[in-house]
């Protein structure tokens, strides 16, 4: 048995031992609910719904709702026609169409967060995945039971508060996740929101960070002081906002207050009566730091967002959570001034210093990262536009992966977009390293060095599931970092480039220097990132821009929020009486489909799956069409036939004669792959999406794989042709004609593969080109061409955290 979950004492349970495929499983399926026939409810009809549901994701106004009820009305009259069926059937008829034509606002809008939680509780479909107790899980690794981290009740933290509530009941805490910041919802910044969402922590993080019901809501809309350019900075100004967001927030927060103290008894799906606590367990936020003029003037109050030890006074003030807040405190005395008092610490069992969290998004990606990449264009600017341009160019003809973000410049950015920020830095260390070499510049290549055990610390950050081995690495890799930024500032102090950042002191590189102590105490890092909540940030720019009249903007945008709010909770019992009733559903992925857009492709059974096929052609034909002008296929019918009776045996198949192979034998072409694997961080089934096209979106795109080649051996090869094909009295075949990154690599180990830490392979010559079954795929790869090295390739590890950790444990 792999896994074992210890439970916290006060929840009667034994420990539980199960088996792999036992792990995870709810043990109280949905099919126990009962159906609502009339999920619509209270609009009349299905119809009525599901025309309410696109008005409102597409924005329309009054005068686009009232003019297609009239069309429907008119069509289902006879009185006219409708022949448009598709989206393209309408782009067509507009092509031929256009042929023919050369405040300061003081009010609080607030959901209070109990109620919130109440209609969590009482909403059927999430009744069977809430988690009551505190757990500690362990998996076996071979040779002992490992303790890991995930979800925030894995923590050590939820622990500890178990552990503080009352002892003899069913006490259990209901635990929430807030997060609070402001954005622009005008292009030209003038008009502001400062939303506060709520999660809650005792849903799974597939549900709790999901946009869905269970996920996200926004729960309130808080003041937004203007900010006076003669006052700014000043103390007693910060005080002032800091009154009116606390004041603020205590309107979310009454029945938290009390219900804290005294505890709530509700009946859980289980059928166990429960006594729930509410729970401050995490606050998800940006860090900035206040004016210069306030660190020197001001002593700490007890207003803002507290921090506690190590960190030294000088230190915690320099963190908030917004410049309206932020400040930072030690637990407040025993009779505070209440014009001072800071709101979360009325929450009992709650301490606003541990729930202060590290998050990824801020702190790395839109953080550090634009110190390193702000460095990097001083560094390239000083050698010239030559290594300028050479950057971008091997930049812009990075390799495409899915979901990935590709860039036509670095030096000229103009974006601050997380995501893109993230991709970005995976690129240009690669992408850097024939350009800041050591000898080219001494800077740039220590630079280099830290930007590499920056991105060891990101995916180790980034990892869904942390072990104690993770943890270790991470904190050693800290010490790693440490080492070169000191070596980079040493080099920058001699340097003859100008404004070279000597001073690295500025609070995001001390937040992640306690990120494993958050990891320990709350789960994994994803349990406390802003990303989820800044997305709800999108929906509230469009509905002021395309829903309000720009005028007391708060009411009307969050009217249209609590309406779409609405219309999720609708969807979903229509989705489910529909999955009840096994309607049949069209909306199959289609192979074809864009993958450089987030997408949800239809689930499939097995390994791997072939998709865009092509017409069936003969083996000769291939090998003439192709092998003129690619080394790859010459021979292609006698290595065909060679691997199908010497090969296959290998692979399991027995064979009781030899098979001929005619020039007429008839293979079809597929050019898009899925393949499932299991993931080495959670072991939850993954799938990567590969392309063996010679025009995908209008450029050549041949992805790699890493396969299993012997039971002891797994390489990397690129994909060159995939086919399936059938062999008379022998059976179906789905192989794929690769070329492997086997050869050796002459000489001793690179100094730049030891200091950058890169698995550098290479390719053997195309004429060597070999046949494999799919079946053999463990999974894709992303694989930089080194341009200073024919034929080598380095593996980009950091695409995502299961190739991240693999590449830890692989060998050649």
């Amino acid at each position: 048995l792999e896994f074992k979950t210890e439970f916290h004492p006060s929840s009667g349970h034994e420990p539980l031992h199960q088996a792999f495929d036992e792990f995870g499983i709810n043990s109280h399926p949905e099919e126990q609910l009962p159906v609502d026939e009339t999920p619509w409810r209270p609009f009349r009809s299905r119809g009525d719904f599901e025309f309410a549901e696109i008005a409102l994701d597409a924005a329309l106004n009054k005068a686009h709702i009232n003019g297609l009820l009239a069309l429907i009305s008119r069509i289902s009259s006879g009185e006219t026609q409708m022949t448009l069926k598709t989206d393209m059937d309408l782009r067509k008829a507009w092509e031929h169409a256009t042929d023919q034509v050369t405040p300061v606002l003081y009010e609080t809008h607030a959901l209070p967060l109990w109620e919130w939680a109440l209609d969590l509780l009482d909403t059927p479909a999430l009744a069977p995945h809430f988690v009551w107790d505190a757990q500690r899980i362990y998996k076996h690794n071979g040779t002992e039971f490992e303790h890991f981290y995930n979800e925030p009740w894995t923590g050590d933290q939820w622990w500890d508060v178990q552990s503080r509530l009352p002892h003899g009941l069913k006490a259990a805490p209901f635990c929430f996740i807030l997060y609070a910041d402001k954005t622009r919802l005008s292009s030209h910044g003038t008009v502001k929101a400062y939303p506060v969402v709520v999660r809650c922590a005792n849903l799974p993080v597939d549900i709790r960070n999901s946009d869905g019901i269970g996920g996200g809501r926004i729960v309130g809309w808080l003041p937004i002081v203007s900010e006076d350019a003669d006052e700014d900075g000043k103390p007693g100004f910060v005080n002032f906002k800091c009154v009116v967001w606390h004041k603020s927030f205590l309107k979310l927060l009454e029945l938290i207050v009390q219900y804290s103290k005294t505890g709530y008894t509700h009946q859980c799906f289980d059928k166990v009566m429960r006594w729930l606590f509410p729970i401050l367990l995490i606050l998800s936020a940006d860090y900035e730091a206040p004016p210069p003029s306030y660190l020197i003037t001001h002593e700490p109050l007890h207003l803002a967002w507290p921090i506690s030890p190590p960190w030294p006074l000088s230190f915690t003030l320099l963190i908030g959570m917004s410049i309206s807040l932020s400040l930072y405190s030690c637990k407040p005395s025993p009779s505070p001034s209440p014009s001072y008092l800071n709101v979360f610490w009325l929450i009992a069992y709650s301490d606003p210093h541990q729930a202060i969290s590290f998050d990824r998004l801020h702190a790395l990606h839109i953080g550090i990262w634009k110190h390193l990449l702000e460095e990097l264009k001083k560094i390239l600017k000083s050698l010239g536009h030559s290594a300028e341009a050479k950057l971008e160019n091997q930049v812009a003809e990075f390799p495409r992966w899915r979901n990935f973000n590709h860039f036509s410049t670095v030096i000229h950015i103009t974006f601050s977009d997380g995501n893109k920020m993230q991709d970005l830095s995976k690129q240009t260390l690669y992408s850097a390293l024939n350009v800041l070499t050591h000898r080219a510049s001494p800077e740039g290549y220590r630079l280099l060095r830290v930007i590499s055990s920056y991105l060891q610390l990101d995916s180790y950050i980034g990892l869904d599931v942390q072990t104690t081995s993770t943890l270790a690495a991470l904190d050693a890799e800290l010490l790693v970092f440490n080492t070169a930024l000191k070596d980079y500032v040493e080099c920058a102090l001699t340097s003859p480039i100008e404004d070279l950042k000597l001073d690295w002191d500025f609070p995001k590189t001390h937040l992640w220097k306690h990120v494993t102590q958050d990891i320990r105490m709350k789960g994994a890092t994803r349990n406390y990132s802003t990303r989820p909540n800044e997305k709800l940030h999108s929906p509230l720019k469009e509905a002021y821009e395309r829903q309000s009249n720009g005028k007391d903007v708060a009411d009307q945008i969050l009217r249209v929020d609590q309406c779409k709010y609405a219309v999720k909770l609708l969807r979903m019992h229509v989705d489910s009486l529909d999955e009840r009733r096994r309607l049949p559903d069209g909306d199959e992925a289609d192979d074809e489909a864009d993958d450089e857009v987030e997408a949800r492709p239809a689930p499939f059974e097995g390994h791997v799956k072939l998709g865009s096929p092509q017409q069936p052609v003969s083996i000769q034909e291939i090998e003439n069409s192709h092998g003129q002008r690619d080394r790859a296929f010459q021979g292609f019918h006698r290595k065909f036939s060679k691997f199908i009776n010497t090969s296959l045996p290998a692979y399991g198949y027995h064979l009781e004669r030899w098979v001929s192979i005619s020039a007429n034998f008839q293979i079809q072409e597929h050019r898009y792959l899925k393949v499932n694997y299991e993931s080495s961080v959670d072991w939850k089934q993954m799938t990567d999406y590969l392309r063996c096209n010679p025009r995908f979106h209008g450029r050549p795109r041949y992805d790699c794989t890493l396969i299993q080649l012997t039971q002891d051996t797994s390489v990397f090869v690129q994909l060159i042709f995939m086919f399936k094909c059938q062999l008379p009295d022998v059976g179906s075949f789905e192989l794929a004609l690769v070329q492997p990154f086997t050869a050796g690599i002459i000489g001793a180990p690179r100094r730049i593969d030891r200091d950058m830490r890169l698995t550098r392979i290479k390719a053997v010559s195309r004429a060597s080109s070999i046949f494999v079954p799919l079946r053999s795929f463990i999974r894709g790869a992303l694989l930089y061409p080194d341009p200073a090295h024919q034929d080598e390739f380095i593996v980009v590890d950091h695409i995502d955290s299961d190739l991240f950790i693999r590449m830890k444990t692989w060998t050649r």
